[in-house]
């Protein structure tokens, strides 16, 4: 049995989405991150940032050539990416199940957004990552990682312990471009990549 993406941190992104959109606009860029996309995804592709929070890499992303689609669950942060960004593309869509989109894209982006979702319910949007992947295309997916049992932090975001071999083992017919365990260059967190093309079958 599958479960929705976490309401709780949901219900703590959309009360105080300016305060965490100032927070990511505080960090260091991600210049380790936009190194890998400029890398990695197709050129110029249709794309997808799924859990594009307040729209940072949704901005980098058009401002780099690509035709991107940002996307959230959360109405707060979506009103905060369309305020700073609002000649790119954003609406709702929700992980695990991504039942807003029934097209499909080039590329699609999903940076540190699966740990909020209930261990039991990764498979299920990774399968659904894929779904709106063409043939071909690229996947990026990150996650920040949590040792040990599940954590939820003081106001009340969730994130789940697990496994890189969860991710992996929903990802069996993709050749894999990149794994690697690192700390991020903007939030200071351990977090895992994974960089994935879609097979041809």
């Amino acid at each position: 049995m599958t479960a929705p993406f976490d309401s709780v941190t949901l219900d703590a992104y959309s009360k105080d989405a300016a305060r965490y959109s100032q927070d990511w606009l505080d960090q260091p860029p991600p210049t380790d991150l936009y190194a890998l996309l400029e890398t990695h995804l197709v050129p110029g592709g249709v794309t997808a940032d799924v859990g594009c929070g307040n729209g940072r890499d949704a901005a980098w992303l058009a401002a780099n050539g690509y035709q991107v689609t940002g996307l959230d669950a959360s109405a707060a942060l979506l009103a905060e990416a369309r305020r700073l960004h609002p000649d790119v593309a954003f609406r709702t869509a929700s992980l695990p199940s991504l039942s807003e989109i029934d097209e499909t894209f080039d590329n699609v982006v999903c940076e540190t957004v699966i740990m909020h979702l209930p261990t039991r319910s990764i498979t299920l949007a990774i399968d659904n990552l894929l779904r709106i992947l063409r043939p071909s295309g690229v996947l990026y997916l990150s996650w920040r990682v949590t040792k040990g049992e599940d954590q939820r932090q003081s106001d009340g975001r969730l994130y789940s312990a697990f496994e890189p071999s969860l991710v992996m083992d929903a990802l069996p017919d993709c050749p894999i471009l990149l794994f690697e365990d690192v700390t991020s260059a903007s939030s200071g967190k351990r977090i895992c990549r994974v960089i994935a093309s879609k097979s041809e079958s």
